[in-house]
C-alpha cells in the first residue's frame, strides 16, 4: 500500500536542503532524525513509522522532532533523499552506455532490496533533494552524448528504473511470502510440482504444461527473480539500442 503524498513543497525543500535555520538543540538534527527513521522503516516497515516512534527511538519528546522536521510527510521525503545517496557512482565502468545502464540498474535494485519500504512510496512525484538530484545527474551521464535528445535521455532512465522497481517489488513480495509461510521457493516447488503433474492435462494445456515444466526445471520454482530481472533488463536495453541505432 502506498503512503501519503509528499509533504508541503516549501517545507519539504527546507528540510531536504537544510535551509530551515538552526535550532537551540545541537544534539538533535535532521540527519539524526532521518537516520533513526530509516532504521525503523528498514526493521519494522513503513507502517511502523510515526513521529512518536522515531522520537522514542531517539529518547526525546515527540515535539522536539517538530523543531527540525515539520511532519511525517516531510520526514518521509527526507528519508527517500537520504537513502538515494547510498548508490555507488563510479566513473570508470568498463564498456559503453549499455554497461553503464546495467550497473545503474543493479545498484538501484540493491537499493530497493536494502530498503523495501521505498516500494511503498509513490514514484510519480520526485523528491527534489540533493541526493536525488545528484543521483539523477550521475545516471544521466550514462546516456549523454550517444545521440539521444534530452527528453529521450530522461525517458530512457525512467524506463530502466521502472523495470528495476517492478522487479524489486516481485522479489520483495517473494521474500515476504517465504517469511510468512516458512517455505523457500524451492521447497514450495518441490511440494507443488508432483501435485500439479497429477492434475495438469497436457492434452488440454499443451503449452502451459511444456513451457511451465521447462521454466520449473530451470529455476526450481515457478518464478526466479534474478532471471526475470536480468532477462527483462536485457530486453529493455535491446529496445534502447534500437533507438540509439536509429539516430546514427
Amino acid at each position: 500500500m502506498a503512503t501519503e503524498p509528499s509533504g508541503d513543497p516549501a517545507r519539504t525543500l527546507a528540510v531536504l536542503w537544510r535551509t530551515g535555520g538552526r535550532t537551540a538543540r545541537t544534539d538533535l538534527g535532521v540527519d539524526r532524525i532521518v537516520a533513526a527513521a530509516v532504521t525503523l522503516a528498514d526493521t519494522e516497515g513503513l507502517a511502523a513509522l510515526s513521529m512518536r516512534r522515531v522520537a522514542d527511538t531517539l529518547g526525546v519528546g515527540t515535539m522536539s522532532l517538530y523543531t527540525h522536521v515539520p511532519g511525517k510527510a516531510e520526514l518521509l521525503d527526507a528519508m527517500v533523499d537520504a537513502v538515494h545517496g547510498e548508490t555507488p557512482r563510479p566513473t570508470d565502468v568498463p564498456g559503453g552506455w549499455r554497461e553503464r545502464l546495467t550497473r545503474i540498474a543493479h545498484d538501484n535494485r540493491d537499493l530497493h532490496l536494502r530498503h523495501p519500504w521505498l516500494l511503498q512510496v509513490p514514484a510519480t512525484r520526485a523528491v527534489l533533494g540533493p541526493n536525488v538530484v545528484a543521483k539523477y545527474d550521475y545516471e544521466l551521464r550514462a546516456v549523454d552524448g550517444i545521440g539521444l535528445t534530452d527528453l529521450e535521455m530522461d525517458s530512457v532512465l525512467t524506463l530502466v528504473l521502472a523495470h528495476v522497481r517492478a522487479s524489486a517489488q516481485v522479489t520483495v513480495d517473494a521474500l515476504r511470502t517465504r517469511d510468512r509461510t516458512g517455505l523457500t521457493d524451492d521447497q514450495w516447488w518441490q511440494a507443488a510440482a508432483p501435485l500439479l503433474a497429477r492434475v495438469l492435462d497436457p492434452a488440454r494445456f499443451p503449452l502451459a504444461t511444456r513451457v511451465g515444466a521447462a521454466a520449473g526445471a530451470a529455476h526450481g520454482a515457478a518464478y526466479h527473480g534474478d532471471h526475470a530481472f536480468t532477462f527483462g533488463l536485457d530486453r529493455v536495453l535491446d529496445g534502447i539500442q534500437a533507438l540509439v541505432d536509429s539516430r546514427q
